[in-house]
């Protein structure tokens, strides 16, 4: 499945935000980087998702909800508070509906009747994303240098671990699995591709960091335990989530080689992690 073909891109995942430190084109990091995470956490072990089902497919709309942005506009231009609440009704409006959210739009001189059309039309807060956990294999073998892969994800007063043990990966059929062919003119190819999805609890709407590290640790519960040869490694990103979408994908694809001296072993090679809304 292409994230491209689910919807226009409203929102990308960044990596290497001024608060965090550089990161090449492959993903890694200069320097040890720094984030807040707090002491509370939440561990989710993603093999678990293998038999859920991929996220069905959004087609592509012409015509996108309504936000708070566009509502202002569109009132300081002058539109007529019944159209605007008919536009509401048509295409919806992922707009804070919240108190704060409300008081602010009426500070804004956005009218009655339009604030109630976006409190009656607005989309539910969302309160998880579906996350798809993507791992490349390239070469033949059953067994990972680093067989932990973790994902640390700040949320509010909870940092979120997800966890997948590779070996488990490796070891059996899994539900979304295809060999991918990448050969090229000089070099045959087959890349194994499994997909575990699921649905992450996310309550915290705006920024969010995000670490990915492979460790040879089975038992991490949070990023204050990576060693500094960790920390080195890892590869950061950010995400801001929004606060109302339709749907919320977000997919974080992690490759392994086939290690050049021990042939039946992979080691960890990078990832790149990306985020569309609609």
């Amino acid at each position: 499945m292409s994230i491209a073909a689910i919807i226009t891109p409203v929102l990308l995942l960044a990596a290497g935000q001024s608060n965090v430190p550089s990161v090449s084109t492959s993903g890694q990091v200069s320097g040890l980087p720094t984030a807040h995470f707090p002491a509370q956490t939440q561990t989710m072990n993603v093999v678990n998702w293998d038999s859920n089902s991929l996220p069905r497919i959004f087609q592509r709309s012409d015509q996108l909800p309504l936000t708070d942005e566009d509502i202002e506009k569109l009132a300081t231009a002058g539109f007529d508070r019944g159209e605007l609440v008919k536009m509401i009704e048509q295409r919806r409006c992922a707009c804070d509906a919240s108190a704060d959210g409300l008081i602010r739009l009426k500070k804004r001189g956005v009218p009655d009747e339009v604030i109630s059309a976006i409190s009656l039309h607005g989309l539910k807060p969302n309160r998880s994303l579906t996350l798809e956990v993507v791992l490349d294999f390239t070469g033949d073998g059953n067994e990972a240098r680093e067989n932990f892969l973790y994902l640390f994800i700040d949320d509010g007063a909870f940092t979120r671990v997800l966890t997948a043990n590779i070996s488990d990966v490796l070891s059996r059929q899994n539900a979304h699995e295809t060999m991918i062919d990448q050969s090229d003119i000089l070099i045959a190819r087959r890349v194994r591709r499994v997909t575990l999805p699921g649905d992450l609890p996310l309550k915290t709407y705006g920024p969010h960091n995000v670490w990915v590290v492979a460790s040879r640790r089975p038992t991490l519960t949070h990023p204050s335990q990576l060693t500094e040869d960790e920390k080195s490694r890892v590869q950061t990103y950010t995400l801001d989530y929004p606060r109302a979408s339709l749907q919320s994908l977000c997919r974080i694809t992690a490759g392994y080689k086939r290690d050049a001296v021990l042939s039946y072993r992979w080691h960890f090679v990078g990832s790149r992690f990306e985020c569309e809304w609609n």
